[in-house]
């Protein structure tokens, strides 16, 4: 047996030394004890180009989760946050941001620098939802600081499908308006929000958003059908004229479009399982189907009025022309051919329950 030779395993030995006195290790983590984690960020615009931001902090206070809402100005959004976490005890962290809110003025001026800005940082997650304040912002947070029911991740609750959240109410996410703004074919809607006057929060609506610029507004009901048509989720009620009032279960769509002379031509049919909640006097199944059928229609081809007019296709139906119309040619998708679309839309209705009604 040999013996065993330093001199030989001096090289090896050299090197693995060299490689531990390179090792950086965790230097630089910071304890989650010293870092503060908001799940909502707010942002409004002041005058002089600055911007307001508020940050929703969930705090643990024996047993309880508090909330503490925390605001700052700055040049740029990151400046304003970085204000606030040098006025504070911990360092801000905004990886678990769950909603982001911006005021109605900001988003109606443009959102295209906010957008860019948190899918190049990276700071906060893609999959943020977004939403806008439909009041002053100030305004908004105060009340919500005084609320007595208000929750560490309540207004994330309100979005999330395994709580609050209600298929009247949209789903939106950063990667997805930047995905709309960068895109000929696809805008968003992102939904409206205040402080209720018996809940915590109320929807108004959704924000029809055009190249990262609020352009419409649609109902509640017409998000109903906006997610409906999106295939979100169709989980949702709706009121039949005086007679009855359904939930759809389930939904499909089959679509045939056709290009002539720059014109698009749509015919769409979707098809709708409804069951029946309640019904008015004596009602039978053809009469709801065909109520239901004329009050869908009536309000989608209304939505459809409205968007081609400001010529904003949160529908994405420029997707079904993409191979129809030459690449060059998407870029007038929204000024030339999608205001001259024709559309006929028919919903073809399946009710579940018939057997509390009368078929004829």
């Amino acid at each position: 047996m040999n013996p065993y030779n330093l001199k030989s395993k001096a090289p090896i030995t050299v090197c693995l030394l060299l490689t531990v006195m390179i090792l950086t290790g965790c230097w630089d983590i910071r304890d989650i004890n010293h870092r503060t984690l908001p799940v909502v960020l707010g942002i409004s615009t002041i005058e002089d180009d600055q911007y307001k931001v508020f940050l929703k902090i969930p705090e643990p206070v024996e047993g309880s989760m508090e909330v503490k809402i925390v605001s700052a100005t700055g040049e740029t959004i990151s400046h304003a946050v970085d204000v606030i976490s040098r006025n504070m005890e911990t360092s801000v962290d905004l990886l678990h941001v769950k909603v982001i809110m911006i005021e109605r003025k900001t988003a109606e001026e443009g959102m295209k620098d906010i957008i860019a800005g948190f899918m190049r940082s990276r700071e906060v997650s893609s999959k943020a939802l977004v939403t806008i304040c439909d009041q002053n912002m100030d305004e908004f947070f105060s009340k919500l600081s005084e609320s007595k029911n208000l929750k560490g991740t309540n207004m994330f609750d309100y979005f999330e499908k395994n709580a609050g959240w209600n298929p009247e109410i949209a789903l939106t996410r950063i990667w997805e308006v930047y995905r709309s703004i960068h895109s000929y074919t696809r805008d968003v809607a992102i939904p409206l929000i205040v402080t209720g006057d018996t809940t915590t929060y109320e929807q108004v609506g959704s924000a029809v958003i055009k190249n990262g610029k609020m352009v419409e507004q649609i109902s509640n009901d017409e998000t109903l059908l906006f997610n409906a048509f999106n295939d979100e989720s169709t989980h949702g009620q709706i009121e039949v004229l005086n007679h009855a009032s359904v939930m759809i279960i389930g939904n499909s769509m089959n679509h045939h479009t056709d290009l002539t002379d720059k014109q698009p031509v749509l015919q769409s049919r979707i098809n709708l399982k409804v069951v029946v909640l309640e019904t008015r006097g004596k009602t039978s199944s053809d009469m709801i189907k065909k109520e239901l059928s004329h009050l869908l229609s009536s309000r989608f081809s209304s939505m459809l009025a409205n968007l081609q007019e400001s010529e904003a296709d949160i529908l994405g139906l420029g997707q079904l022309y993409r191979t129809k119309i030459d690449r060059n040619e998407l870029k007038n998708w929204r000024s030339v051919y999608y205001p001259n679309l024709k559309s006929d839309i028919q919903f073809q209705i399946d009710i579940q329950n018939e057997g509390y009604l009368r078929t004829t």
